[in-house]
């Protein structure tokens, strides 16, 4: 773990990039890395009468939960500048991303689990992994990891379980309850409930002595065993 000093969670929207990676970002953090919250899009007022005035308030509101949820995990936040409707195509965000990486000299990136109901997941998934799968064929040591959520769970294998302190526990979900959506205030998907939940199936599953969560490898880039 000492070896990795700079990792990013890539998150399609707001909040993703803390539930996949919120963890290990804490963790690495507590290690020593530079450790960031990467928003591929941000969200935006969904009412057609919201007065432009409105539509930036709540960005900068958005913008301003990024990066009070990063600094809970240790870290710091960058949205990509993207919304739902002017996503690019996979050829020229994954060579974004690819400079980004190597800009930054990141070790360790997580981002979703392909199998997914939500577009800009899948999106995002082939972006990254395309990245990551360029850099390693020229030479990088690069790692990547899918995180969960309940939107990607079509195919997702837990491979990597990690458990938690509750100390962890405490930051994780202080952090994700920076956003309004996890409080329950935006839709009714009971965040609250399963993802605490998750942590006690995982530690079932795993036979684990305490909360634990769990990450799966990209095999398809990987050419050995971790």
């Amino acid at each position: 773990m000492t070896n990795v000093k700079r990792v990013m969670s890539i998150g399609a929207h707001s909040l993703d990039a803390e539930l996949l990676g919120g963890p290990l970002l804490i963790r690495y953090a507590k290690a020593g890395a530079h450790v960031s919250c990467i928003h591929v899009t941000q969200g935006r007022l969904e009412d057609p009468n919201a007065t432009e005035e409105a539509k930036k308030a709540y960005l900068q509101e958005l913008l301003e939960t990024n990066k009070r949820a990063a600094a809970d995990l240790g870290g710091d936040s960058t949205w990509l500048g993207y919304v739902s409707s002017n996503m690019p195509s996979t050829e020229e965000f994954s060579a974004r991303l690819e400079k980004m990486f190597v800009d930054e000299k990141v070790d360790l990136v997580i981002t979703h689990w392909r199998g997914s109901m939500h577009p800009r997941h899948i999106a995002t998934h082939d972006a990254v992994t395309e990245a990551v799968k360029s850099l390693r064929r020229k030479g990088s040591n690069i790692k990547l990891v899918y995180g969960l959520t309940f939107e990607d769970l079509n195919g997702f294998i837990p491979q990597a379980y990690f458990v938690l302190t509750q100390e962890e526990v405490d930051q994780w979900f202080k952090a994700l309850n920076e956003y309004r959506i996890f409080r329950g205030g935006v839709n009714d998907f009971p965040y609250q409930q399963y993802y605490p939940t998750n942590l006690k199936v995982r530690q079932i599953e795993s036979g684990s002595s305490g909360p634990t969560v769990c990450y799966m490898y990209a095999s398809l880039i990987e050419n050995q065993l971790w």
